[in-house]
């Protein structure tokens, strides 16, 4: 079941997230955070009206996604970045999919018009495959922009519109 994340999941997502930090390059970052960061990111995207959203099995967190700000400048406003987390036991059962089909289905109905994936290390040919099955394409490769695990890693960028260009968008974006 895919629902809405709420603060009283937050201890299973800072443990998946953990775990990630510490085993994988789907992240650049190198110390997992504490429950209380995790939980302030959680309100701030939730406070743009930004969804935040997770997997469930028989009442266990399997995974969880969530849509950012791309960047923070007023401009940026109708784009924003997916991220999506799975506990290992989760992974290879199609549930990242499903986490970032549900993720695009919120985000055009929050009137957004671009979806950014920013994917730590070239080589994760398992997030570069679900974000082609939901329709994104490559734009763009930073080659050696982070190093983990004693090894330099490059960023993929893939993009995906969430709604036909317009010359003027309407509504805020995230900012509204």
């Amino acid at each position: 079941m895919i629902r809405d994340a709420t603060e009283a999941d937050f201890g299973a997502i800072t443990d998946i997230y953990a775990h990630n930090v510490l085993h994988g390059t789907g992240t650049f970052a190198l110390e997992p955070p504490s429950q209380d960061e995790m939980l302030a990111s959680f309100r701030s995207f939730k406070g743009m009206g930004l969804p935040y959203i997770l997997a469930e099995e028989d009442g266990r967190i399997l995974g969880y996604a969530y849509a950012s700000p791309f960047r923070t400048r007023p401009g940026y406003r109708y784009g924003i970045e997916d991220s999506i987390y799975l506990a290992p036991v989760a992974v290879g059962r199609g549930l990242g999919k499903a986490l970032l089909n549900r993720l695009i289905e919120l985000c055009i109905a929050r009137g957004l018009y671009t979806m950014i994936a920013v994917i730590g290390d070239g080589e994760n040919g398992a997030s570069i495959g679900v974000h082609r099955a939901c329709g994104f394409t490559v734009t763009g490769t930073l080659p050696r922009a982070g190093f983990k695990f004693g090894r330099w890693l490059d960023v993929v960028f893939m993009t995906r519109d969430l709604l036909p260009p317009v010359d003027m968008p309407e509504g805020e974006g995230w900012a509204g």
